[in-house]
């Protein structure tokens, strides 16, 4: 009855059930399918003929071929977001030559592909080589909206930096905290002082969403925070960016009670 599974869920995705809030661990991939997951693409929507969200070896695969997102089936809420990802070799056009380049979308609400590229409205967890730990505002029909502690500096963009002045933001993107000014998009790109490993090793990104805040950590390192955010809950999408991607774990885990 699998095959009933495309045909029911946009009347499932309808029907507007309450947001999860984890009271146990949640293992979101269970190393052997995409059982928690739909994916929406750019140009083929909700088929996916190329394959470029697969299972292989207990890892999701994904080939960065075909632009869009595997997101889930239900909306989350309050809960500690655990994601171990490496990046593969290959590069798609029209990035073959720039900088890796993939991400976590948090709070993901409306329709699908709303924001374009297959995604939906949205705060960012961004991966991208040199920059992974960037938090993005993604628009859809409206712009999400965050407060963050960040200074300018020369290059004009945002830095997080932990109690700087508080500035809100709904558009654009506030830079983890070691990101280089000089940072380029190019393949391989590596900063003086990333937290994020070389091309082949493993990563941890986490995520705190406690209500309106989002607290980015990278290889047990806080380098990213923001709050009182407009968005609370949402679905949790993994992008497909041209880059080739491996993922072994994707959980979430309950808040600490208060």
């Amino acid at each position: 009855m699998r095959w009933l599974l495309p045909l029911l869920l946009p009347a499932l995705l309808a029907f507007g059930a309450e947001p999860i809030r984890p009271a146990r661990k949640i293992r979101l991939f269970n190393g052997k399918d995409l059982t928690h997951f739909y994916v929406f693409l750019k140009e083929n929507k909700r088929e996916d003929p190329r394959q470029v969200f697969t299972v292989q070896n207990g890892l999701i695969h994904i080939s960065g071929e075909e632009w869009g997102a595997l997101s889930t089936i239900d909306e989350y809420r309050d809960y500690h977001l655990i994601v171990e990802f490496k990046w593969g070799a290959r590069n798609w056009p029209p990035r073959a030559a720039r900088a890796r380049d993939s991400g976590i979308l948090l709070h993901g609400v409306g329709a699908d592909g709303a924001a374009g590229n297959g995604w939906l409205e949205s705060i960012e967890y961004q991966m991208i080589e040199g920059g992974t730990g960037d938090m993005l505002m993604v628009k859809g029909a409206n712009r999400p909206r965050i407060t963050v502690e960040a200074e300018k500096k020369s290059d004009g963009q945002l830095y997080w930096k932990k109690g700087a002045p508080r500035v809100t933001v709904d558009s654009g993107r506030i830079n983890w905290y070691g990101r280089d000014i000089k940072w380029t998009d190019t393949l391989n790109y590596r900063g003086p002082v990333d937290v994020e490993k070389p091309l082949g090793q493993w990563n941890r990104c986490e995520v705190i969403a406690d209500g309106g805040n989002l607290t980015y950590y990278l290889n047990g390192k806080l380098v990213n925070q923001g709050f009182d955010g407009d968005h609370t809950f949402g679905k949790i999408q993994f992008q497909s960016e041209a880059a080739e991607v491996f993922i072994r774990r994707i959980e979430l885990r309950p808040l600490p009670k208060r």
